[in-house]
């Protein structure tokens, strides 16, 4: 398999989709003197958009205005050059976009949150990514979900997604991997109550293949996929002619990945298709394969509304894909 190639990211947004999902409602927790307003998890379709490129001049989330279309809003990008390491939660601590973000004054992280709240953005962060192997490395998932929820909880960010990449965990075949991450979901969510944080998670299409003896992802979803709200599943990185055509994509992979095309997780795999987000790379250059022009992914979404699909898109990376990015791939199936 393919590995993933590493992420920047470490900040996701989720942010309501304009004209067809309903306003986010939203709960009152209290925090000291003042009460926060946090929104509920956003109806489908999801429309996810990651972000690690280095942007001049921008510190912080991209300002709303710039990601009109998308109900989810994968990271700030970072102050730090390109060059800096990966910006993850890690089981050590922030890293990179997640240190920014902590480094920020409280009143600099209200206002960010003020604009967002106002634009039905929800902020979260992203864990692990390729920098971490939390399995292989002996990492207890109870104690990382702790602390994790616990930094999400003094930063006043609405959730998680865990970007699990431990390739030779998942490969071993021997449950640690789906064992690993059953407990630290069920875990997190003790900290983080389904309702008032999103957590999702992002594996590579392939990890829903039959040809995983322990289950690899289809294992966890059975585990405990009633805690996770959504998958952002990364249809891309996994070989030059896997998922780049929309039969491919939609209804039949190839024989090195069978059953992982986003009909067979739910058909053979029997992963609830309202979770299923297409992941996609904003232009060839943002990934190793994968690619699809956003005019024929255009059509790809619409033959999967057309067979009662409506869960949304994910794609990397923030600016390449912006508000025209996304226009364009809605425009058949979800018009703004």
């Amino acid at each position: 398999m393919v590995s993933f190639f590493k992420r920047l990211t470490a900040l996701v947004s989720a942010v309501a989709a304009i004209g067809h999902v309903a306003a986010l409602p939203t709960f009152s927790t209290s925090t000291g003197n003042s009460v926060v307003k946090r929104a509920t998890i956003p109806a489908a379709p999801r429309f996810v958009l990651y972000s690690d490129k280095w942007v001049s001049g921008e510190t912080g989330p991209p300002a709303p205005s710039t990601i009109v279309g998308y109900n989810v809003l994968v990271a700030p990008d970072p102050v730090l050059p390109p060059s800096s390491a990966l910006s993850f939660w890690l089981s050590a601590g922030p890293a990179d976009q997640a240190v920014e973000w902590s480094s920020l004054t409280a009143a600099n992280r209200q206002t960010f949150k003020t604009e967002y709240s106002a634009a039905g953005i929800s902020l979260i962060v992203s864990a692990f990514g390729s920098t971490e192997a939390p399995t292989s490395s002996g990492e207890d998932p109870t104690t990382t979900a702790n602390n994790l929820a616990a930094w999400v909880i003094q930063y006043d960010l609405d959730g998680v997604d865990v970007d699990y990449e431990d390739f030779n965990a998942i490969n071993a075949q021997d449950g640690s991997a789906e064992t690993w991450l059953s407990t630290f979901t069920t875990a997190i969510r003790a900290k983080l109550p389904q309702g008032q944080y999103i957590l999702t998670h992002a594996p590579v299409a392939p990890w829903f293949s039959s040809i995983y003896t322990t289950g690899a992802y289809l294992k966890v979803d059975q585990n405990v996929g009633s805690l996770i709200d959504w998958y952002n599943i990364q249809f891309y990185n996994q070989g030059t002619t896997e998922y780049t055509t929309c039969a491919g994509l939609l209804n039949t992979s190839s024989t090195t990945y069978p059953d992982s095309a986003l009909f067979q997780i739910n058909t053979s795999g029997g992963v609830s298709l309202d979770k299923l987000v297409i992941g996609k790379p904003a232009t060839a250059a943002d990934a190793n394969n994968g690619y699809i022009a956003p005019a024929t992914l255009a059509t790809c979404v619409l033959d999967a509304k057309n067979e009662k699909w409506d869960a949304g898109v994910m794609v990397w990376e923030y600016p390449d894909a912006a508000a025209a990015w996304i226009s364009s791939v809605r425009s058949l199936a979800f018009p703004l």
